[in-house]
């Protein structure tokens, strides 16, 4: 009996998994949190395949972007120093809202793009 990566169960999993954290975006991060345990129940069950590397970066993309969402919020805590001056509250209003839509949308762009990546790796039998 021959084995074939593309008849492989792991193999629908893990573009399923890339879909959802794509999706994830979409639903305020519930969907990839749903990915990320669904990655680390099944990691033992892809060792030595090429689907590890893909449920790793999975994970580490996840960590990363979970880090990145919370260094965008940061600078909405300086509100909490503008005392009661409501110029200075609606420019740091302002600043923290630009600066969290900015680093919101490039780490948006980077999970699609990894997702993306490893989709089309997989595409290729490939690990990443």
């Amino acid at each position: 009996m021959t084995y074939s990566i593309d008849k492989d169960p792991n193999r629908t999993l893990t573009f399923v998994l890339y879909v959802l954290y794509i999706v994830a975006i979409f639903s305020a991060g519930i969907l990839a949190i749903l990915a990320l345990i669904i990655n680390y129940l099944k990691l033992d069950s892809v060792k030595t395949s090429i689907f590890e590397s893909h449920f790793r970066f999975q994970i580490r993309t996840f960590w990363w972007y979970l880090a990145w969402t919370i260094i965008a919020f940061i600078p909405f805590l300086f509100i909490f120093f503008t005392g009661e001056d409501p110029a200075l509250f609606a420019s740091v209003t302002l600043g923290a809202s630009i600066f969290c839509v900015g680093v919101l949308g490039l780490s948006w762009l980077w999970v699609v793009y990894r997702a993306i990546k490893g989709i089309i790796r997989l595409n290729d039998n490939q690990a990443i």
